[in-house]
Formats: C-alpha cells, structure tokens, sequence
C-alpha cells in the first residue's frame, strides 16, 4: 500500500490508526500518531510519530503489544527462507544476510529461543544492511542484559523499524 500523506491526511480516525498499525502494532502509538494530522511533510511526521512512541514506551503492555507484531523466528528453515531470499521480499529488510551459512542460522535460531526464554518477548532489531552474523553478534552481546535494559534495547529498535515502515508507507524508503 502507498499513500501520499495528503490522502493520509484525509482518511478518518479509524483508517489512518489501521494504516499506521501495518508500521507498528501498538495501538497507544498508533491511536496517538493518528491523532496528530494534519502532518505538514514525512519529517513532521516522523518527528510526531517519536513523540507518540515515547509516549507509549511508558507502558510495558504496549511495548510488548508492539513486540509481539514481528513474526517469531523460530527455526532453521524459517531462517534460511527469511536470509536467503530476501530479494523476493517487499520489505528487503534482511537484505544484507543473504549468503547466511547454515551454522550461524542454527545458532541465530537457538539464540532467538533463548532470548524469548529469558526475557519473555522476541528479539527485536533493526537488520536493514546487517548479514546473518552481525544479527547473531548483536543478539548474543545483548543476550547477558537484564530485563529492563532489554526493554529499552528493542524499544529503540523498534522506534528505528517503524520510522523505516512508515518512510516505505510513503515512498520515501
């Protein structure tokens, strides 16, 4: 779906927070971002829609509500068709792991079930432009981290996601 933000400004309460939701799952961010038009240009837009996440960060639930709209990877072949085809895929967001070798996809997943284990939500991170083993750097650094800083760690990872989805949302990406 492309919009131009002068149809995203005309749509009502209900449409514009649903075409938000495809950008980010949270519904205090969405219900807030969508509350905010008229937006003048992409940059007033992005500049509300951060203020709309630091409002809804406050609360863990919506965090998690956010979390939770990722798809879980889960296993080796799920990897290998997520890292080895991205050219296929609309959103090129894993575009950078495309030659991942089958090691570090099964640690990749082993480590994905470990942080969900260990923290109750999946791992979240902004892997535009990262291979495989960058991913699986980053998930193993942030591994030994507590719970809260978890929290913050995906919550700016998330913020990151959902200003590129929003940029793509209107061709600017």
């Amino acid at each position: 779906m492309s919009l131009t933000l002068a149809q995203f400004n005309q749509l009502d309460n209900a449409e514009s927070t649903a075409t938000l939701l495809t950008c980010c799952t949270s519904s205090a961010w969405a219900s807030s971002l969508a509350a905010e038009r008229p937006f003048s240009d992409i940059d007033a837009m992005l500049s509300a829609s951060n203020e709309a996440w630091n409002k809804a960060q406050t609360s863990e639930a919506n965090l998690i509500e956010a979390f939770d709209g990722h798809p879980q990877i889960g296993n080796v072949a799920t990897l290998k068709e997520k890292y080895r085809n991205t050219q296929d895929s609309a959103a090129h967001e894993q575009s950078g792991a495309s030659e991942a070798d089958d090691q570090v996809l099964e640690d990749l997943a082993q480590g994905n079930q470990d942080y969900l284990d260990k923290f109750g939500f999946i791992f979240i991170v902004f892997a535009t432009g990262k291979s495989a083993q960058q991913m699986l750097d980053l998930l193993m650094a942030r591994l030994p981290n507590d719970r809260d800083t978890e929290l913050a760690n995906a919550s700016a990872e998330q913020n990151k996601i959902t200003r590129l989805r929003i940029q793509k949302l209107f061709g600017q990406a």
